[in-house]
């Protein structure tokens, strides 16, 4: 599940000469460190758990921050927003409970938003009973494909399908290709780009031919 939380704070302003209490920076100082502490920690159990994917734990990662309006003025309010891509088995009650936990303890003023915030956890059928599923793999294991199947970090409009009640499968025939999404120089093999439209053309076939579900009927 994707989320952008915005977080708040309010401080006491003043000229950048002096020493003053309670200042936005030093609850924001609180806040940054409370989430990318958090951040460390499901880095290291990444890395440390080696049955664990990226969509298995909580990536976070701070993207904007803003505050202050001279050099010479301590201000008086900043903010930082934070993208996190929270996995569908982690608790969001708790997680949020969490959120406002670390805002709490660095001081008073300090709030959260957020900007983007999905709650639906379904996951698609990967059983081999599920016959959408079933017609997807088999036509895979018959040109000789390896699958592994993991939650995908990142978002897709397959969310809003799941959300709708619909399985959605998100797959892309990008063997022998580096992770470049977001990255400046994406690009594809053209041999692997033409080798993926083999495939999709069986799949779609494969898929276009699984019955009538009774449920559809």
């Amino acid at each position: 599940m994707p989320a952008g939380i915005k977080v708040k704070v309010e401080g006491n302003p003043g000229h950048g000469s002096r020493f003053i209490e309670n200042t936005a920076a030093e609850k924001m100082h609180r806040v940054i460190t409370s989430f990318l502490e958090f951040r460390e920690r499901e880095k290291q159990r990444l890395k440390s758990e080696k049955h664990l994917t990226l969509g298995d734990v909580t990536s976070l990662n701070l993207t904007m921050l803003n505050g202050g309006i001279s050099f010479n003025v301590v201000p008086s309010e900043m903010s930082a927003a934070f993208d996190i891509r929270i996995p569908p088995t982690v608790d969001l009650k708790a997680f949020e409970e969490q959120l406002t936990a670390w805002c709490r303890a660095a001081g008073e003023g300090v709030t959260y938003e957020f900007h983007q915030k999905y709650t639906d956890q379904s996951m698609t059928s990967t059983e081999e009973s599920d016959p959408w599923w079933k017609a997807f793999s088999s036509t895979c294991r018959d040109m000789n494909m390896k699958m592994k199947c993991e939650i995908f970090p990142a978002a897709t409009d397959s969310r809003y399908i799941r959300a709708a009640g619909h399985p959605a499968i998100g797959f892309s025939p990008m063997n022998r290709t580096p992770v470049l999404l977001h990255d400046h120089n994406e690009f594809l093999n053209e041999q692997v780009f033409l080798r993926g439209i083999e495939i999709y053309a069986q799949l779609i076939s494969a898929l276009a031919s699984v019955p009538l579900l009774q449920a559809e009927a």
